[in-house]
């Protein structure tokens, strides 16, 4: 076979390989806080050639900069989102994913637009609500349903049940108050001293108070200028606020995720009782499977090309497909 022909029938195989989905930019301009000029961009991936309109997963990513790709400038080099989406598009589900505030293309003109003391939490679920609404107006779409992972759990749960989403998807999301969260975290790390500190400071930001910490690192990480969101986060408890989405619920969770214990998804389905658990024997936090040693699981969050947890898409589709 000569080199021409040879070339041409692997572009054409690339092709037809492509041809199985299609990618198009969707948008949302915020609305709150009020007077704040900001647009977030997505991305909408579709099965081709569907005849009937298909079910749609909105995902939403977890905390920090985190995007649409579940990427970020802070060494998440994953692209666990954008692996998930085009697995659930060869099972017939569109997919749609977002640059949250604060990440992806919207990261220098997201702290142009708010000041960090006026971000709250309930920010994250407008726009989840904005992007959601956009979804049930196109009628290509059968059924909307809302995937959240970590902090996105919790926004995805408040966004469903303000929108009546016909599924709601929790992935490696907290199952308690994010306050009992942040300590159990600092446990695996700080000295006995520092945790005492750390818990004082938690329970009174809870309580709605802006605390000076005097440690050094615990000022770093709890700035007077971000507080104000994260006790606007704190008010919040999944596992009652999961009780009040009345949808079809799955619960997905990594044993070997170091962030989200497999408690925090066994407290969301003690809530939920009629909710369906899947918990993966070796997945982490990024979706990927991973040893339980800290290092080489931490390595994992730097290697985009590893594969998604073997099964998690499928049981996603097969939660979509059945509700």
């Amino acid at each position: 076979m000569n080199r021409f022909l040879t070339t041409t029938l692997v572009l054409l195989f690339v092709s037809l390989g492509a041809s199985a989905q299609t990618e198009e930019p969707i948008h949302y301009k915020i609305t709150v806080p009020a007077g704040a000029d900001l647009t977030l961009d997505g991305t909408l991936t579709l099965p081709d050639d569907t005849k009937k309109p298909v079910p749609v997963v909105l995902l939403i990513a977890g905390s920090g900069p985190t995007d649409r790709d579940c990427n970020s400038g802070y060494g998440l080099k994953s692209n666990a989102f954008k692996m998930l989406a085009d697995s659930l598009v060869k099972q017939g589900i569109a997919v749609a994913r977002y640059d949250k505030r604060g990440s992806g293309t919207n990261l220098q003109a997201a702290i142009k637009a708010i000041k960090p003391e006026e971000h709250r939490f309930d920010f994250y679920v407008s726009d989840a609500v904005g992007f959601i609404r956009q979804l049930q107006a196109d009628k290509r779409f059968a059924g909307v349903y809302v995937a959240g992972h970590s902090e996105g759990s919790l926004v995805g749960m408040l966004a469903a049940g303000q929108t009546n989403a016909k599924g709601y998807i929790s992935i490696a999301g907290a199952g308690q108050n994010i306050v009992e969260v942040m300590k159990a975290q600092g446990r695996q790390a700080n000295s006995k001293e520092l945790q005492a500190e750390v818990d004082a400071a938690l329970d009174s930001m809870r309580a709605g108070h802006i605390v000076h910490p005097k440690n050094p690192i615990l000022k770093a990480q709890l700035s007077p200028s971000q507080q104000p969101g994260l006790i606007s986060w704190m008010q919040y408890d999944p596992a009652v606020e999961i009780k009040r989405y009345k949808g079809p619920v799955l619960i997905i969770n990594g044993k070997n995720d170091l962030q989200v214990a497999v408690g925090e998804a066994e407290l969301l389905k003690a809530a939920r009782p009629d909710a369906k658990l899947v918990l993966f024997d070796e997945m982490n936090h990024i979706l990927k499977n991973a040893p339980a040693n800290r290092i080489e699981n931490i390595k994992t969050y730097a290697d985009p090309k590893l594969p998604l947890t073997p099964g998690l898409a499928t049981a996603i589709a097969q939660f979509v497909k059945q509700h």
